[in-house]
């Protein structure tokens, strides 16, 4: 996958892992420092912290907290996993409303497993599914399809690779009229930009 696009967020990881209260996988800081936060395809990779931002909020792990562990909590996480909420921490999003994250399972982040909270499921099964992989290697097993099943309720990435886009190119090219995935030119945007403001 081209890093033309991406970002090295440089990021105080010491800092990071006080505001999160927990260290972070090894695979997921590799990926800051060559992609950082942004979008692959519709599926978005969250920084780790809040940052200022151009038109949207992109989003961040420390903002998800609250909101995956509820989610993981009110149902029950994986069956058959005995874990609580604070037993997780998000790190995707998107694809049609898929939750990505791990499961904080012992003491090495580098062996936390992925859970994902699939919006779209068949009858009888549980949202959340849980992973024996880290981040990285999810989101390569995924573009190729080496998973049983697309892991996702959506398949747009399952066996397909899509370009990595950082949050701020993102935000510049649809500011500029420009589709923020592909950077070309876009007229349903530029049609909303012409638009006065409320």
């Amino acid at each position: 996958m081209s890093a033309e696009h991406g970002v090295d967020e440089r990021l105080d990881w010491r800092a990071v892992e006080d505001a999160l209260g927990s260290r972070l996988p090894g695979d997921y800081r590799a990926f800051m420092s060559v992609y950082g936060a942004g979008g692959l395809g519709d599926l978005g990779i969250l920084g780790p912290l809040p940052v200022e931002f151009l038109q949207w909020d992109p989003g961040s792990i420390l903002d998800g907290l609250p909101e995956f562990r509820e989610r993981w909590a009110d149902e029950g996480g994986v069956p058959g996993v005995d874990a609580g909420g604070t037993s997780v921490m998000p790190w995707g999003s998107g694809c049609n409303a898929n939750e990505l994250g791990w499961l904080m399972r012992g003491d090495d982040p580098d062996d936390w497993p992925v859970v994902v909270w699939r919006r779209q499921i068949s009858w009888g099964d549980s949202h959340w599914k849980l992973f024996e992989c880290g981040m990285v290697d999810f989101l390569v097993r995924m573009m190729r399809a080496e998973f049983d099943d697309c892991p996702l309720g959506d398949a747009s990435l399952w066996g397909r690779t899509a370009p990595f886009v950082h949050w701020r190119e993102k935000q510049r090219r649809w500011l500029a009229g420009l589709n923020p995935e592909t950077g070309e030119p876009d007229p349903v945007i530029q049609d909303f930009l012409q638009w006065p403001a409320p």
